[in-house]
């Protein structure tokens, strides 16, 4: 079974940066599309971005501009650098796999991410 295992999240002043890594293991990295999603209490989880194996990206509206997403397929990473940071950022974000064949997801434990003077 693909695990995946978040890191880098806490509190972060409005305005500062945060990087997120999400490692994987048990699989062939660059068989899967990578994404991180977010959900903040009272909330649906929502995308908030993801890349393809080829390294194509997508973004929401709401961090477009301000986060990045990128993998290091040999390393079986994948990051989501947040700049600019808002209060709004807040949530729990996690880490999404998907077999570009098979289309099966997995989903990391989550890591807080907090935005706030």
């Amino acid at each position: 079974q693909v695990q995946l295992v978040e890191s880098g999240g806490g509190l972060v002043q409005p305005g500062g940066s945060l990087r997120l890594s999400c490692a994987a293991s048990g699989t062939i990295f660059s068989s899967y599309a990578m994404g991180w999603y977010r959900q903040a209490p009272g909330n649906q989880r929502e995308l908030v971005a993801d890349i393809s194996s080829g390294g194509n990206t997508n973004y929401s509206d709401a961090v477009k501009g301000r986060f990045t997403i990128s993998r290091d397929n040999a390393k079986n990473t994948v990051y989501l650098q947040m700049n600019s940071l808002k209060p709004e950022d807040t949530a729990v974000y996690y880490c999404n796999a998907r077999h570009i064949i098979r289309k099966r997801m997995y989903w990391g434990q989550g890591t807080q991410v907090t935005v706030s003077s």
